[in-house]
């Protein structure tokens, strides 16, 4: 059931190609977005958990959310076409007048996620530990630029 949701998304775009595109109903790639989201929601939540204690770390599972959040975090850009601006949506429209910034800070979410990813296969828990803050950071950046709470 863990990988059911990634396992989801990947289908949903490689089934559709360019679904989260121009072409398609806004409302619809709010929803991919929104899912992506999730997705990246839930992985994140049980490697924090992890990280704080609150559950005991597994190395195995931890890659595991890891790869996962690495993965989907490519796939949200996709979610952020014209027309997507308006609807149910927390994203500000910053995110479109401020489209390259935006997109910058998403590639520096990617590299961190990438870089998580790997360490999670072969570091120590400090340093995943502190990889894992510094990539919940950069996911910070923007929602503190780029989402309405």
């Amino acid at each position: 059931m863990k990988n059911f949701a990634v396992l989801a998304v990947s289908v949903a775009a490689m089934t559709f190609p360019g679904f989260a595109n121009a072409q398609a109903k806004p409302e619809d790639v709010i929803k991919y977005r929104q899912s992506v989201f999730k997705v990246m929601a839930w992985n994140f939540g049980a490697m924090a958990a992890m990280a704080k204690g609150e559950t005991p770390y597994n190395k195995d599972a931890f890659a595991r959310h890891a790869a996962n959040v690495e993965f989907v975090s490519r796939l949200a850009i996709e979610g952020f076409s014209a027309g997507t601006d308006k609807g149910d949506t927390k994203a500000k429209p910053e995110v479109w007048s401020k489209m390259d910034d935006f997109k910058a800070k998403m590639g520096k979410m990617n590299d961190e996620a990438a870089k998580l990813s790997q360490l999670a296969k072969s570091g120590g828990f400090d340093e995943i530990k502190k990889q894992f803050g510094t990539t919940g950071a950069s996911c910070k950046a923007c929602h503190d630029d780029y989402k309405n709470k």
